[in-house]
């Protein structure tokens, strides 16, 4: 597949940079989907790709979701994404990411980064270095440090809104919920379900991270495949995308999906897969804005309280999205695509100085 092809395969995006230093060791790309709303912002991804069209691909998904994580969010912001091909464990380097920051410096801020996947608060530090235009960085630099709490919080707040409308109530208090993936956000919402009554059931390919859980808040272990197959009333993915497909689906026994991994579904129409059995999905992208949230917070100076707070509304959004997919007939990530797509609109009218005819 040409470069074109795939980009046209994503949607429109309003620039694509492909970055590479033979010297640093550095392959990157930077994708700008839309910057209606304001610059755009998404983590840069570390990763052993298999090849430089899987990662354009990628960087294209996730770019045009970050568009519609900030608009369904209410937050000014656009939606991009970064890619360096290589592996996080052995192919870092100072050079690198300082390299990096230089090209991120070239966009004059339409571009604004952080960490994701691969990368860490150390590794925007070195970023940030060469440019202003990174979030995420260490307490001591005057940045919000790691988002994955606040991620974690906004997570829980769609899933008591999930709930709320599967079983009529917010309470978590006796239901059983399957958390698949442990890293920062999964633990952190375990720590959320179980102070809150939840009997909660995990997985993670680490092994060591069930363990410490198991011992923390005796919450039961499971094998990385059996997770699909536990009796519970929610399924909650909380690793890697695409978990929810043709294999994965029919073995669910939940009543609701909600958690805080990308891309969850493999492809589009394993939302109506999912309602088909009578399961509510709360749409990825509006539940884990709380990372989002997090570093828009730390670009105006940041306060723990005022992210959290804001990471609240994540309670309405996914309300809002369950009611237009129960009166417009359609499932609920058709329904969170029409809720960020009509803000986008909206605010871009404002900005070419039309509005409603006046």
């Amino acid at each position: 597949m040409g470069t074109f092809e795939a980009m046209s395969q994503e949607g429109s995006h309003e620039q694509v940079l492909f970055c590479e230093d033979k010297r640093a060791g550095l392959k990157a790309i930077i994708a700008i989907h839309d910057t209606t709303l304001g610059p755009a912002l998404g983590g840069t991804r570390m990763w052993p790709y298999n090849n430089e069209e899987e990662a354009l691909r990628d960087v294209l998904r996730l770019s045009r979701g970050m568009t519609y994580k900030a608009s369904a969010a209410g937050l000014n912001l656009g939606g991009g994404k970064a890619v360096i091909l290589g592996d996080p464990r052995s192919d870092k380097s100072e050079a690198m990411f300082r390299v990096f920051g230089r090209f991120i410096e070239s966009l004059n801020g339409r571009y604004i980064t952080a960490e994701d996947v691969g990368t860490t608060v150390h590794d925007m530090e070195y970023i940030f270095m060469e440019t202003k235009y990174v979030t995420g960085v260490a307490p001591a630099h005057g940045g919000s440090g790691d988002p994955s709490p606040v991620t974690a919080f906004g997570v829980y707040m769609g899933l008591k809104a999930s709930a709320k409308a599967t079983f009529g109530s917010e309470s978590v208090d006796g239901k059983r919920v399957a958390v698949q993936g442990l890293g920062n956000v999964g633990k952190n919402l375990v720590r959320h379900l179980v102070e809150d009554g939840a009997q909660v059931t995990v997985t993670d390919i680490d092994e060591a991270r069930c363990e410490a859980l198991r011992e923390e808040y005796g919450v039961k272990v499971v094998g990385v495949d059996a997770i699909y197959d536990v009796d519970c009333d929610v399924f909650s993915p909380n690793a890697l995308g695409a978990v929810l497909n043709d294999t994965t689906i029919p073995r669910l026994k939940a009543k609701v999906v909600c958690g805080g991994a990308n891309n969850q579904l493999a492809e589009e129409r394993h939302a109506k897969a999912l309602g088909d059995r009578g399961i509510l999905y709360a749409p990825d992208y509006v539940v884990n804005a709380g990372g989002l949230i997090n570093v828009y917070v730390e670009m105006e100076g940041y306060v723990r309280e005022r992210a959290l707070r804001m990471a609240e509304g994540i309670y309405a959004n996914t309300e809002r999205v369950i009611n237009i997919s129960r009166e417009q007939g359609v499932t609920t990530a058709q329904a969170a695509d029409r809720f960020a797509e009509e803000r986008i609109e909206l605010i871009g009218q404002i900005k070419k100085g039309f509005f409603g005819g006046i």
